[in-house]
């Protein structure tokens, strides 16, 4: 029977994620997922791992009332913020892929801590309370401030097929942080099993699939050494993983009901995906 074998949460946007054992999933995500998120502070842009891989080695560590975060990174002393949840009404203008969106400021010390680690200004924001985000696909939702849906769902059968063929290539096998997933799958037999899932509920919750995950230069990112490590596994994906001109691994899910959710959770698939 496939079980949660691990799920990931990810506070700020672009940094190392946070393994957890059991969490709500919301209609946003997993508790706080993407709940912050660096921005350059010229424009607003987002910023990422695709231009600024050292964002990997920052560590957040929220609160459970999310009234504090602290953020480390080697080399830099710990950075404490007493959170603005976004009580007044002034906001900043950011933008994600070229989307607007609003964000709280979260201050003069943790920007000056991210410009000083990324070596150019930027800030950090919080998503506001009246946050109102559709996201898209076969199944709508809503998420904070994540690339595009509130779950990126992958299973380590699939992590097993690429290790495979990065072996047979002399390659050496890659961790699933790689694809920094949420929700990490074990028991299907094949590969690629959750790319047909359209409706599938996990521990109290449920969520619907929404799109394949198109794969990016992220995950050609050392997580733990925030360093580029390139082409895998990239290359390797393109052999076989190769959709509408991008590579995919893994998929894009909304949620569709809120819940409890833990590691060693049955997963029961209720609606596949025609034949």
């Amino acid at each position: 029977m496939a079980r949660v074998a691990a799920l990931f949460q990810y506070p700020v946007k672009g940094c190392a994620g946070v393994e957890v054992s059991e969490g709500l999933l919301g209609r946003a995500g997993l508790g706080p997922d993407r709940t912050f998120m660096v921005v350059d502070a010229a424009d607003g842009d987002f910023l990422s791992q695709r231009k600024d891989p050292r964002l990997a080695v920052v560590r957040p560590d929220l609160t459970e009332d999310g009234a504090r975060l602290t953020l480390s990174a080697p080399g830099l002393e710990p950075v404490e913020v007493r959170v603005d949840p976004g009580e007044s009404p002034e906001r900043s203008a950011v933008s994600i892929h070229g989307k607007p969106y609003t964000g709280v400021d979260q201050g003069e010390s943790v920007a000056d801590w991210f410009s000083t680690l990324l070596g150019r200004p930027c800030r950090l924001v919080r998503v506001p309370p009246e946050h109102d985000r559709l996201t898209s696909g076969e199944t709508e939702g809503t998420a904070g401030f994540a690339d595009s849906t509130a779950v990126l769902m992958t299973s380590t059968a699939s992590l097993a097929e690429l290790n495979d063929r990065l072996a047979a290539k002399g390659e050496p096998a890659l961790p699933m942080n790689r694809f920094r997933p949420n929700v990490v799958v074990d028991g299907w037999d094949e590969p690629h099993v959750e790319d047909r899932v359209r409706r599938v509920e996990i521990g109290e919750a449920e969520i619907g699939f929404a799109k394949l995950a198109a794969r990016c230069a992220v995950t050609m990112v050392d997580q733990g050494a925030g360093e580029r490590r390139g082409p895998e596994p990239l290359r390797t994906l393109a052999d076989y993983r190769r959709v509408d001109g991008g590579v995919v691994f893994g998929v894009r899910c909304a949620v569709t009901r809120a819940g409890k959710v833990s590691v060693g959770d049955g997963l029961r698939v209720t609606r596949w995906a025609s034949p």
